[in-house]
């Protein structure tokens, strides 16, 4: 395989996996700070589905042109 079908064929896998599994995100950001005292909170965040979709799209675009370019 090339890398460009490797490439695609990850895109696609990763993309499937947003869609229709969802993925999600830790960020910790610190909220009061005094002196050496510190109080973070963290937050879990979804990564959007349009990510999932355009990953997708990439994958379809990049398997398509390997297979065109075999042919």
């Amino acid at each position: 395989m090339k890398p460009r079908s490797i490439a695609g064929l990850l895109l696609i896998v990763f993309g499937a996996f947003v869609v229709f599994k969802g993925l999600t995100y830790q960020t910790r950001t610190d909220t009061v700070r005094i002196g050496d005292v510190r109080i973070s909170a963290e937050q879990r965040r979804a990564i959007p589905t349009w990510v999932g979709v355009a990953a997708l799209v990439g994958g379809l675009v990049l398997l398509s042109m390997g297979a065109r370019r075999r042919g």
